[in-house]
């Protein structure tokens, strides 16, 4: 993609967004940023905010909000597809998520298109310990979660940016589909242990029923929806479909994946967490 091309990041101040746009920038690209609060504004839920994004745009990072499992998925990511590729954008690049059956059907949406695709089908992140909902619990002292003994190979996002990164900018990407994983799987009680460590303080892991945890989010006013599809991936995604190790990374990058332990270590350091070691 030439250097000059305008790059359209939905869910520019997200997790993985946030991190593609700030070396897009570093690499004197422009960026545009898809989100509510932007000028002009991207929303999901709003197709009159599209077009205006979308003017003079020639790639798309797709970052579906709130998840790919939610009803409608499917039908709004067929619409932007067809409406991103009439504005001119030709590179459309796809975060998906692991072991979901709508994510799948929202990658076969895209690769039925004309578009320059690639696709990101990404484990679950690392950072949601430090950057979601798992943190107040974390720095309370202890996470308690509706999940069994499956571990989860955690993907750093710094390394999906990455990958994002050398997909839009490098050839080599076009028509690739690139599953995601760090390099081990941990359960949420190693997890806990190595946030732990790091960090000196005593945190413990809980798991606990569904109807307890939804009984907690009711109390925190969380929207019924909302609970919906936190338990829906914690007690189904995580069943563990998705514990073996993918090489995405390396396929992409020719480098193995940041290892959780890293995360831990470098997220410990900033003091998110609390503790004696930060």
């Amino acid at each position: 993609m030439e250097n000059n091309a305008l790059t359209l990041i939905t869910g520019g101040n997200g997790k993985t967004g946030r991190r593609l746009a700030e070396r897009l920038i570093a690499a004197g690209r422009p960026v545009r940023i898809g989100s509510r609060n932007a000028t002009p504004a991207f929303d999901w839920e709003d197709r009159s905010t599209w077009a205006s994004a979308l003017d003079g745009v020639s790639a798309v990072y797709v970052a579906f909000q709130p998840d790919l499992s939610v009803p409608g998925a499917l039908e709004t990511l067929t619409a932007f597809y067809a409406q991103a590729l009439a504005a001119g954008a030709r590179k459309l690049i796809l975060l998906s998520g692991r072991g979901e059956a709508e994510a799948e059907e929202a990658e076969r949406a895209l690769q039925a298109t004309d578009a320059d695709w690639t696709i990101l089908r990404a484990s679950w992140f690392s950072q949601n310990f430090s950057e979601a909902h798992f943190l107040e619990p974390l720095q309370e002292g202890e996470l308690a979660l509706p999940v069994g003994p499956a571990p989860e190979p955690f993907i750093d996002v710094e390394d999906i940016a990455d990958v994002a990164f050398a997909a839009l900018t490098q050839p080599g990407h076009s028509h690739r589909l690139y599953e995601l994983t760090g390099p081990r799987a941990l359960t949420f009680a190693d997890v806990v242990a190595e946030i732990a460590a790091a960090t000196g303080r005593e945190i413990t892991f809980a798991a606990i029923p569904a109807q307890d945890y939804r009984a907690a989010l009711d109390e925190a006013q969380v929207p019924a929806e909302m609970s919906d599809l936190v338990l829906y991936l914690l007690t189904t995604i995580l069943d563990g479909r998705n514990t073996q190790i993918a090489h995405g990374v390396r396929q992409a990058l020719g480098r193995e994946p940041r290892d959780f332990s890293e995360y831990v270590r470098q997220t410990a350091a900033t003091g998110v967490w609390g503790g004696t070691h930060a």
